[in-house]
């Protein structure tokens, strides 16, 4: 009988053994270290520090590789990445043995985040180089994802007024102790040590409340000011807005930033602008949900030019004979006529209930002699209709969607970008920052979604597809 294989810890090798020989030829080590030796790091604005005393410092190249390699292997934590230079043979291989420790590699990322995000697009661009990416349909859609810091820790301005209510009432109550106590004792009672603590804390909460007041808002994270404190994927929380542009054609992202806005109804033209700037081009059609609809940003896109789908809100209220979409403009003679023929003259132009953009007023002028006028319209001095600034826009888009193409095309949406969110979120296993502030925030979700690219593209690189000048 054979014997069983044992590790013989005493074994020595008559020849050291080779480096290369520790990955396979198409291991995911060796598709990063092509795509990062073919970056120019200068271009991308990376500093390269260069020790005048001690140790050398360790290479861009270097340190790029290991953080790319991390994201790859859902590895985000510095002290994690440290730990795998040590122990992981594929980062040996791809550090030749050099183990930069965590303080390095934040410094790295703090000192470089403008350069990371620009690698986004170089990876983008190769991809466009390689005739991967359409400019068929495009796109766009957001997430919330939370971020590092918990709400429970945030201000609350109810909590905080609550709270001031019962640091006041203990203050009094102490204060009235200490007066009763000189009535009825001799001498100088004196202040109790809690008193002050209460006071000091006192003192916080009201300024804690000043700063909510000067922002206007009702829940900040003291050490977080950007997050916002909005309904996600899993309940209320501090969020960011994570946004990206997909192409159908190939799945790759071609345009990705965070912000912190809550609602997406004033970034769809910043988004395919985004789009513009890093392939030098748009899509046919950039397709949203309803989340982006703003009429504001329907007339921004025909001034610029870009062809964009957006289900367009209707009316909540019931159609009927009298509703306003059975009312036609005449632009001619900037009026409306109603299904009677009776017609609606323009009377001013206000700010609409919201107060948020203007509208122009129309009102009928022969609601006295109408015989349907209570069903036209309850108010006293006839029907009023009212036409936002950029209603013509929005009616051009309604036409729009009416060819059986168009409506094809917002269908496929959720195949095209929804899919990119489950598989960071699921396969990637990303549902909460691990890194504070907006910038930071920024450059984390920009390597995600330059390492979702990468992990496609590797695939063309094995076949040979894809190759890095």
């Amino acid at each position: 009988m054979s014997k069983s294989i044992r590790a013989d810890f005493s074994q020595t090798y008559l020849l050291p053994p080779s480096l290369e020989d520790w990955v396979d030829f198409d291991h995911p080590a060796r598709f990063i270290r092509d795509f990062v030796s073919s970056l120019d790091f200068a271009e991308l604005g990376f500093k390269e520090v260069e020790a005048t005393t001690g140790r050398p410092a360790y290479a861009v190249d270097l340190l790029l590789s290991v953080w790319l390699y991390g994201y790859v292997h859902r590895i985000r934590s510095t002290r994690e990445l440290e730990r795998g230079c040590r122990e992981h043979i594929s980062l040996l291989w791809l550090t030749g043995m050099h183990g930069p420790d965590h303080n390095t590699l934040w410094r790295f990322w703090r000192h470089n985040r403008e350069a990371l995000r620009g690698v986004f697009r170089q990876v983008v661009g190769v991809a466009y180089a390689s005739g991967l990416i359409g400019l068929a349909v495009h796109a766009v859609d957001g997430t919330k994802i939370r971020s590092c810091s918990s709400k429970r820790s945030a201000w609350h301005k109810q909590e905080l007024e609550v709270l001031l209510k019962r640091a006041e009432a203990s203050i009094d109550a102490m204060i009235a102790e200490v007066e009763s106590r000189e009535e009825t004792e001799l001498g100088e009672y004196r202040l109790p040590e809690e008193l002050l603590d209460v006071q000091r804390r006192r003192a916080e909460i009201r300024a804690a409340l000043d700063q909510l007041a000067q922002i206007d808002r009702a829940h900040q994270h003291p050490q977080e000011p950007e997050a916002r404190l909005v309904k996600g994927g899993e309940g209320i929380d501090l969020h960011y807005n994570a946004q990206v542009v997909v192409d159908q054609e190939s799945g790759l992202i071609v345009s990705e930033t965070v912000v912190n806005n809550e609602i997406d109804n004033t970034l769809l033209v910043a988004m395919v602008q985004r789009t513009e700037a890093t392939l030098g081009a748009v899509a046919e059609e950039t397709v949203a949900d309803g989340g982006y609809y703003s009429p504001n940003e329907l007339a921004k896109a025909e001034e610029t030019g870009v062809e964009v789908l957006v289900p367009v809100k209707e009316s909540t209220s019931r159609p009927g004979p009298f509703h306003k979409s059975q009312f036609s403009y005449d632009d001619q003679r900037d009026e409306y006529l109603c299904p009677l023929g009776k017609r609606l003259g323009y009377r001013q132009t206000r700010i609409n209930s919201h107060g948020k953009y203007q509208v122009r007023e129309y009102r009928c002028g022969s609601a006295r002699d109408c015989p349907r006028r209570w069903q036209c319209s309850p108010q006293q001095k006839g029907r009023t209709i009212l036409r936002g600034e950029h209603e013509a826009a929005v009616e051009r888009q309604r036409q729009k969607q009416r060819s059986v193409t168009k409506q094809e095309i917002l269908r496929t949406r959720p195949a095209i970008v929804e899919v990119v969110f489950a598989q960071i979120k699921e396969q990637m296993r990303f549902r909460r920052f691990t890194v504070r502030h907006l910038e930071n925030v920024r450059t984390q979700w920009s390597l995600l979604c330059t390492v979702f690219n990468l992990r496609k593209l590797y695939r063309g690189w094995l076949a040979g597809r894809i190759a890095f000048s």
